[in-house]
């Protein structure tokens, strides 16, 4: 019998491709999602054959039934924030603008991009015209947009090679759309210093160390999904970020070596050091 005193936990729903090794995508969201107690669902853009070896092909959910499966899981299970990850096509990424509009016309959510442009093996996984309806569709309706390096060049259309061109670039893209929270992410640099550039135009810096391992699959997704739980438990901006690097920097250290190639992260690492 379900006791009417247990407090209910948040709703956060994750929208992204399936990676059948667990090291990205849906079922290493709904990972980062459970480790900071919160309750996830999660709506497949895409499934795809890949391994920590890299992808070998990607095949997209058709538009009708991905759009049936928003509305169907928002009907009965409404999110209180949404990650928003691989979306492997422009139509896809039309629908999840459209959707994203019907749900602000009722309530105001936090809302995390990662624009996954290509997978840490180099995959393609968005073509040129998904890249612009990400900024026709999305770029407009998200608060936060995580892109590496690589992934804030090709936004902005600029060479980022160094911290200062991608503190440029995050003002660039800041200033098309004025209420967007930029963090861009560096953990594949030798000097992992991720920025934070909120609407004001103020920039925050976040100093990391260079972990060594091999066991790097996933890490934007863990990320994103780490900064939108800890927006959903009410941390400030800054702090938001600070934490979920720091979430990602322990999933790093305990990662458990598996697979043959870029292995997966320790997502659970907070459920086993409780």
């Amino acid at each position: 019998m379900e006791r009417p005193d247990r407090p209910r936990p948040p709703v956060l729903l994750t929208i992204a491709g399936h990676d059948p090794s667990s090291g990205a995508g849906i079922t290493a969201d709904l990972q980062v999602f459970a480790a900071h107690g919160l309750f996830g669902t999660s709506v497949l853009t895409a499934l795809t054959a890949q391994s920590t070896l890299g992808v070998a092909s990607i095949l997209p959910v058709s538009g009708p039934f991905f759009r049936s499966a928003l509305e169907h899981l928002h009907a009965d299970l409404p999110a209180a924030g949404v990650k928003i990850g691989m979306l492997g096509s422009a139509e896809t990424v039309q629908e999840v603008g459209n959707y994203l509009r019907s749900i602000a016309a009722k309530s105001q959510i936090p809302i995390v991009l990662d624009p996954v442009l290509r997978s840490s093996s180099g995959a393609h996984l968005l073509a040129a015209e998904g890249i612009e309806a990400l900024h026709l569709s999305l770029l407009p309706l998200v608060q936060w947009v995580t892109p590496n390096w690589a992934e804030l060049a090709v936004l902005t259309g600029t060479n980022v090679s160094s911290l200062a061109d991608a503190e440029a670039s995050a003002h660039l893209l800041g200033e098309r759309y004025p209420n967007l929270y930029v963090v861009v992410t560096a953990g594949d640099q030798p000097a992992p210093v991720d920025l934070l550039r909120l609407p004001s135009g103020e920039v925050h810096r976040f100093h990391g160390e260079h972990i060594q391992t091999t066991s790097t699959h996933g890490t934007g997704c863990a990320f994103s999904s780490a900064l939108l739980s800890r927006i959903i438990l009410r941390d400030t901006p800054d702090f938001a970020v600070q934490n979920a690097k720091n979430y990602v920097a322990e999933a790093l250290r305990s990662a458990p070596g598996l697979g043959h190639g870029k292995g997966p992260l320790n997502l659970l690492w907070p459920l086993k050091a409780t």
